[in-house]
């Protein structure tokens, strides 16, 4: 497959939850930041022209050594103050890089052993003529809904229900509708599709892969370390 694609990497969140000092993307899995594993899977995919990487403002040079030193091209620029700033960012650089790209991916520096046929199946099917994919997975747990009090109210069918991945891949025209729609004032998102339902355009699925795990919390880096080879 051409190189068709231009990946946006939000990667200024401060990953509380995983309890680091540093940017989340800066987490190490063997000795290697989830952002560099990100980005090598992305263009290792083949389908992908280039990447932009959103970091915090005041660790773009660290970020820019990072994936230097692991091999892993890509343009840092820096991020917002949430992450729907940061892929607003990032693609403005894209746009100023290369006027002429026509999809766009959105991927998670958490989802960093996201597989690269995973990417170039995303990318294939917004090429085929879809304006905006996302990778999922069945729910496999029994789904429960709350009130206020965390008394369950119903038992979800979760026959119908599908966990979001990432890449996400939108045509250009697309994802800048989605966002020129949104404004500045809403805060941020965590799903970009999210913003595309909004504007009526429908959001096809592809099959994901339990590799593209999110890695959030001290668990996920352990089970990120002992699943993942050197």
């Amino acid at each position: 497959m051409d190189a068709a694609a231009v990946a946006l990497v939000p990667a200024a969140g401060r990953g509380e939850r995983l309890g680091g000092r540093h940017p989340k993307a800066l987490v190490q899995v063997h000795g290697v930041p989830l952002v560099v594993h990100a980005v090598r899977g992305l263009l290792n995919a083949g389908c992908v022209r280039r990447v932009v990487v959103a970091a915090p403002s005041s660790y773009v040079d660290t970020m820019r050594a990072a994936l230097a030193d692991g091999g892993a091209k890509a343009l840092v620029v820096p991020g917002g103050a949430d992450r729907t700033e940061s892929v607003r960012l990032a693609l403005a650089a894209a746009l100023g890089e290369s006027p002429d790209i026509s999809i766009v991916l959105v991927h998670d520096a958490a989802r960093a052993f996201t597989p690269p046929e995973l990417v170039c199946a995303v990318t294939a099917a917004v090429a085929a003529g879809a304006p905006a994919v996302v990778p999922v997975l069945p729910v496999a747990d029994t789904v429960k809904r709350v009130d206020a009090n965390e008394i369950v109210t119903a038992t979800v069918d979760r026959a119908d229900l599908r966990a979001v991945q990432t890449p996400q891949g939108f045509a250009l025209d697309v994802l800048r509708r989605a966002y020129e729609a949104d404004g500045d004032t809403t805060g941020s998102h965590t799903d970009d599709a999210g913003l595309v339902e909004r504007i009526g355009v429908p959001v096809s699925t592809v099959p994901g892969h339990p590799a593209a795990l999110k890695i959030t919390t001290p668990f996920d880096l352990a089970v990120a370390e002992a699943v993942f080879g050197r």
